[in-house]
């Protein structure tokens, strides 16, 4: 080889590994921060995804109170349980005894198109609530039908998916991507769970457990949070919390933050990651039929956190 060529050679070499360099450097600049966008902008576009669905609160368009005995139900005027749907004026009736729920036809019988568990209904047909876990579903066209349990009141949950809410349905609003909002916070476990009263926008109280408790420090001030643990099968907490930015620009309700479980699980003091750009809307943001907790009194910041979702209406 000339010497000529071995420069050459060199030059080229050395071109190689500054492009390697430059290549690294870009790799970097997209991890770990870019990467955390990336997946957090992805999980706010799948949540504007999931409202959207068929099944989606936002095709929320009744919640039917049952009382003891029989209560009527259809479109018609005067039903008992009103369906706000272009269906059948009566669809049958639902008969409540204690616990046990039953659909009964109307006179004339059950109307075509009517479905449980899409099977022609029985007579009566037995119903089962989602505190079962397996709720029975009433369907007729575009409209779905659930029994839901609350405390100890049962109701109907009526669903459309060509509800005006959906088809009306104008994106969501979230404050843009901060850092500063993604702390880590300590876990302090309460051994056992504190049972806690925890109030609803219906005006009636649930018991949740609760199982410690979050503190964290968040521009200078030092916070704590107490989440909720739904079922001892989840394998996240739920924080329910408001801050100063509902009187203006977030929900006047509160929010909802749910959060992988603490690095050294629930009974023993550790670590947990809060990223407060992930706080989101409760499903009464979107429509009035929805049975929401709100936070509790301990969950109340006297803080501005201006991070995650922002109000649906003005």
């Amino acid at each position: 080889m000339t010497k000529g060529n071995t420069t050459r050679w060199l030059i080229a070499l050395l071109l190689l590994c500054l492009a390697c360099v430059s290549l690294s450097s870009a790799a970097d600049t997209k991890s770990p921060a870019s990467a955390w966008k990336a997946e957090l902008l992805a999980w706010r576009a799948q949540k504007a995804k999931n409202l959207q669905s068929p099944n989606g609160w936002l095709t929320l368009i009744g919640l039917e109170w049952l009382k003891p005995g029989h209560n009527s139900l259809g479109s018609a005027k005067g039903s008992s349980l009103f369906v706000a749907a272009p269906v059948a004026p009566n669809l049958g009736v639902v008969r409540l005894t204690g616990d046990a729920l039953q659909l009964l036809p109307p006179s004339g019988g059950y109307p075509k198109g009517l479905l449980v568990d899409g099977a022609v209904p029985a007579i009566p047909q037995a119903l089962a609530a989602d505190s079962s876990g397996h709720p029975s579903k009433i369907t007729i066209g575009s409209v779905t039908i659930t029994v839901i349990h609350r405390g100890d009141r049962y109701a109907l949950r009526i669903k459309d998916s060509k509800a005006p809410t959906l088809i009306n349905f104008h994106g969501l609003r979230w404050f843009a991507p901060s850092e500063t909002y993604r702390v880590q916070a300590r876990w302090v476990p309460y051994n056992p769970p504190h049972h806690v009263p925890t109030p609803t926008i219906l005006g009636t109280e649930v018991v949740s457990d609760i199982p410690g408790a979050a503190e964290f420090t968040l521009n200078g001030k030092t916070l704590r949070l107490e989440p909720i643990l739904e079922s001892p099968e989840d394998n996240e907490l739920m924080f329910i919390l408001r801050d100063t930015t509902s009187k203006t620009e977030t929900y006047g309700a509160g929010r909802f933050l749910y959060t992988p479980m603490p690095d050294h699980g629930l009974t023993q003091p550790g670590e947990l990651s809060l990223d407060f750009n992930r706080a989101e809307n409760p499903p009464c943001a979107y429509t009035p039929f929805a049975t929401c907790p709100l936070p509790p009194p301990q969950n109340r910041l006297q803080v501005a956190i201006p991070a995650g979702q922002q109000r649906y209406h003005e």
